[in-house]
């Protein structure tokens, strides 16, 4: 006598192998002040903390900022200590290679924050959730183990500093 055995799909898709459910980044270039040049980050970008791309991933809110999360670890409101703002472009491979845009402020008050502008579009036929979070002093200390400055940079450029807290309080 034969016995039907039933897997439910679900299982058979986490098994499978493929590129369909990676979907973390698989490299971020970081710019900004006291940097003389971006600063490359390769690796998996997706669940491997223990990496410095996973952590860059993981502790500044990508999967969050890009996919979302119930219930959402976003920042209500945008935090009012940031500190000089770097620039992440992060590669992600996908149905097409994407491109995406997060801010980072690694020298917060309390520990780094990034943002990620809503609605960037990926893969086609999506786009970022976006918002704020905040990461930890981990991520800090990666990125200077990575080559960002120890201390944050002074802010060369009075007009730049007062143009952006003009337009924070305005947006």
């Amino acid at each position: 006598m034969k016995r039907l055995i039933v897997v439910p799909i679900a299982v058979l898709a986490l098994l499978a192998p493929g590129s369909a459910a990676a979907k973390g980044p698989s490299e971020a270039k970081i710019m900004g002040p006291g940097l003389s040049s971006a600063l490359t980050i390769k690796g998996v970008g997706e669940g491997d903390t223990s990496t410095a791309l996973g952590l860059l991933v993981a502790d500044a809110g990508f999967f969050p900022q890009v996919f979302g999360q119930s219930p959402s670890p976003l920042l209500r409101a945008q935090p009012a200590e940031l500190g000089p703002r770097y620039v992440v472009t992060y590669t992600v491979p996908g149905p097409t290679t994407a491109t995406l845009e997060q801010e980072l402020y690694p020298f917060a008050g309390g520990a780094p924050v990034s943002y990620m502008r809503p609605g960037q579009k990926f893969w086609d036929t999506q786009s970022t959730v976006g918002g704020w979070y905040r990461g930890t002093a981990q991520l800090k200390a990666m990125l200077v183990q990575a080559g960002l400055p120890s201390t944050a940079p002074p802010e060369r450029d009075l007009v730049a500093v007062l143009l952006r807290a003009i337009l924070r309080h305005l947006f």
